[in-house]
């Protein structure tokens, strides 16, 4: 179809491709934001619990507060962005999938980085949740009474295994993304009982928590990298075609209700749990929130088993990805029921087996950021739609595409130097100095750098 009206072209409804009404499919995009924020507290993860709000925090410790939450809004706008360009690029090519988009825009090459790209985000996700499961619930499981180290709940190996089988394993051979709405919703349900739980504690917690001297500068010198956690965080561009072919009339502007809503809301959370957990512990803030608190505070366990569950529940969301990306690639894009659920096994198999391997991917994950997470957001939509725009080059999409094309360059650049420069070291189980009030004098505490 040719038309010199654009807008008309990228308005046009496309073939249904699924029967999800708005509310499931919002609930699918703020949980696979919300979820992989939950992998882009693994950027900087010391413990390697990561994924969810809880690196947000540590992003504002790592820029500085007051441009930690300017850069998070500025990256939860650019997501929003993001993701509606990226649906106008597909409307224009006529494509429905990521990968068809960037195939037909620039060519088998361009294709098959983007492959990688899509394949290799979700699944390290994959691989990160089922870690972030088996050291969170291991946690909770010693709380209970008559579970001690060294018995069985109290293992990660086999946590992770009951999980997978009970739970992400059956979630995942799904083969409509439209049935996980629900399920979407009360992992939902649960971030916002996690951030309850975080603003209570930055009321009952905080004052006893010794605060840095440059707790509240504006700007401190690791913002690019930050920059990185935030995009991590936000992240949902592949789940994007997914989410946008389940709606029951897949068109442009019902998308972007979708989108607006459904970012607006978990930037909302996000700013509120980044600015609780850092308010908080300042100087003392960690990769992963929940490091922060003490072993013997139930409020703060009863957080890591919401959390715990919310991975979850997040988890058969990266699955449909990863599989979307081997059905395209080896299967022409259809898989049949066999096939299927073969394919999905052998995914889950492997990214599970690779979790009980390695507990700590540290630098794996913070180059996956820089990656992988700044080009499918800031990157690749933005260089699409610039190569299929017929407005004039000072059109606005096109200038604000040029714009967030150069951002995502400068920030997946020097956030690679930056992380072979200096890579975050991995440890577990650090007790923190104000646990112990009793033993140590607040006077004489050296706060981390």
């Amino acid at each position: 179809v040719e038309t010199n009206d654009q807008t008309a072209l990228v308005s046009k409804p496309r073939n249904k491709g699924g029967n999800g009404n708005l509310a499931s499919a919002g609930f699918n995009i703020i949980n696979s934001i919300i979820g992989s924020g939950v992998i882009g507290k693994l950027f900087y993860n010391v413990s390697f619990f990561f994924f969810l709000f809880a690196g947000l925090p540590y992003s504002m410790k790592e820029a500085g507060f007051p441009l930690g939450v300017l850069l998070l809004l500025v990256v939860a706008c650019i997501t929003d962005y993001s993701i509606i360009l990226l649906i106008k690029g597909g409307n224009l090519s006529s494509t429905n999938s990521y990968q068809d988009l960037v195939r037909k825009t620039y060519g088998l090459v361009g294709y098959l980085i983007l492959s990688t790209l899509q394949f290799l985000y979700p699944f390290i996700a994959m691989i990160s949740y089922n870690i972030i499961t088996g050291d969170t619930l291991t946690k909770v499981f010693l709380r209970i009474p008559g579970v001690v180290p060294g018995s069985v709940f109290a293992d990660r190996h086999f946590i992770i295994l009951l999980t997978t089988i009970i739970f992400t394993l059956p979630l995942s051979l799904y083969r409509d993304i439209a049935k996980l709405g629900k399920v979407s919703l009360s992992s939902l349900i649960l971030n916002i009982v996690i951030l309850v739980i975080v603003m209570v504690r930055t009321v009952t917690l905080s004052p006893q928590v010794p605060k840095s001297e440059d707790a509240w500068i504006f700007v401190k010198p690791n913002a690019v990298q930050a920059v990185g956690v935030m995009s991590f965080a936000f992240i949902c561009n592949h789940n994007s075609f997914l989410v946008y072919g389940s709606l029951e009339e897949p068109t442009l502007k019902n998308w972007s209700r979708v989108t607006h809503v459904s970012v607006s809301f978990a930037a909302v959370i996000s700013v509120a749990f980044a600015a609780c957990g850092y308010v908080t512990f300042t100087g003392y803030t960690e990769g992963d929130i929940f490091e922060n608190y003490c072993r013997d505070d139930n409020l703060a366990t009863f957080g890591r088993f919401c959390y715990g569950v919310t991975v979850i529940l997040t988890f058969p969301l990266e699955c449909f990805v990863t599989r979307e990306v081997i059905a395209n690639v080896f299967f022409h894009g259809n898989l049949s029921t066999l096939f299927h659920i073969i394919v999905t096994v052998v995914i889950v198999a492997v990214a599970t087996a690779v979790s009980l391997v390695h507990d700590c991917l540290g630098i794996v994950l913070e180059l996956n950021g820089v990656l992988s997470a700044v080009p499918l957001v800031f990157i690749i939509p933005t260089a699409c739609y610039l190569r299929l725009s017929k407005e004039r080059w000072n059109h606005c999409d096109n200038l604000i595409s040029c714009l967030i094309l150069t951002v995502g360059v400068i920030v997946m650049t020097a956030g690679f130097v930056l992380t072979l420069l200096y890579p975050q070291e991995c440890s577990h189980g650090k007790e923190m100095v104000y646990c112990f009030p009793s033993n140590v004098s607040f006077h004489n505490i050296t706060l981390p750098p």
